[in-house]
């Protein structure tokens, strides 16, 4: 292989090893972190929304069903308004990026909260 070929051939590996292996939309890194996964499929997850709201702020299952609460990129928790029998337990803390799923074995209506943002509310409605 003559003097020239190899220079040829030796750009050419250099130009392909520099135009590939980026992961962002041109080639080359981003210094964003990926968003959280989506919450689950289905009718039974609510959502803590970062604009301060459960979404939605109504549900109704059936008894046995469980629920995903899902937090988003602001922190939140789940209170629930009474302990009564069959009351799911709270879900404390500074929540974010994250899903907890609580199971309602008992008929009713269950009031919740978050209590790092008043005015946050929701209801569970088992049937």
């Amino acid at each position: 292989m003559s003097r020239y070929t190899r220079f040829i051939s030796a750009s050419l590996v250099f130009a392909l090893a520099a135009c590939g292996g980026g992961t962002g939309p041109y080639g080359g890194t981003t210094n964003q972190n990926p968003p959280p996964p989506p919450p689950p499929v289905g009718g039974t997850t609510v959502n803590a929304t970062p604009s301060i709201a459960f979404s939605p702020a109504a549900l109704t299952i059936n008894a046995g069903q469980t629920v995903t609460f899902a937090f988003g990129s602001v922190g939140h928790n789940v209170t629930f308004d009474s302990q009564a029998a069959g009351t799911p337990a709270d879900i404390p803390g500074v929540n974010a990026n994250r899903s907890v799923d609580r199971t309602f074995s008992t008929a009713g209506t269950f009031q919740y909260h978050c209590t790092i943002h008043p005015g946050m509310s929701g209801s569970i409605v088992v049937r």
